[in-house]
């Protein structure tokens, strides 16, 4: 939902992740898929995340440990100005995957995903300045995309389609031949498969 963010478990299942530095302090990890209209005019859908702060004591007086969601939302913040004073490259804004940082007329850009439980405040975005080196840098690794498809070659061990789908029908034909006594002994020796969720980022304090 809009007005509401998700409360995230490690992989214990515990809601509240105990600082490592000092146990008296902890930070509950949010998510929340939401839709953002950039300052080029360009929608896109995408998952953020935040953290709520807090000594554990209260952030369990609030009863973290029975909830799976919290009323608000999470916002993005960008400035030119650090976020943090002795560690501001942790929230510097990157260009996809080019390695290149936005600026605005040569000042790095900062961004910062923050929970707003008050549902008051909006997303700060700023329009970045330096294009023309997040152009080239894309042309550049579309260059090498390009020239590595080129000179990959077909070997004589590679599948082709044609044959998989063969394959595939042989497969499911002998499978379909199988007695109901030879397909008990295979589901109970069968290992129980378990499929890993997405794997959410989370900080220390």
């Amino acid at each position: 939902m809009k007005n509401q963010v998700t409360i995230v478990p490690n992989e214990t299942g515990a809601k509240i992740r105990v600082s490592k530095n000092n146990s008296d302090y902890g930070h509950v990890l949010l998510k929340q898929e939401k839709t953002i209209i950039g300052t080029n005019g360009w929608v896109k859908t995408t998952r953020l995340h935040a953290l709520l702060h807090g000594e554990v004591d209260d952030l369990k007086s609030i009863g973290i440990k029975k909830m799976k969601t919290l009323p608000g939302q999470i916002i993005v913040k960008e400035s030119t100005t650090p976020f943090n004073e002795k560690n501001p490259d942790m929230d510097l804004k990157y260009a996809g995957k080019t390695g290149i940082v936005c600026c605005r007329d040569g000042e790095p850009i900062y961004r910062r995903a923050l929970y707003d439980a008050s549902m008051t405040e909006t997303d700060e975005f700023i329009a970045h300045t330096n294009g023309d080196d997040i152009r080239a840098a894309n042309n550049e690794n579309a260059e090498k995309a390009l020239q590595a498809n080129t000179e990959f070659s077909t070997s004589d061990n590679q599948v082709e389609l044609p044959d998989m789908i063969a394959e595939c029908e042989e497969e499911e034909q002998t499978t379909s031949e199988i007695t109901e006594d030879e397909l008990t002994e295979v589901i109970s020796e069968e290992d129980e498969v378990t499929i890993d969720e997405e794997e959410d980022v989370t900080f220390e304090l």
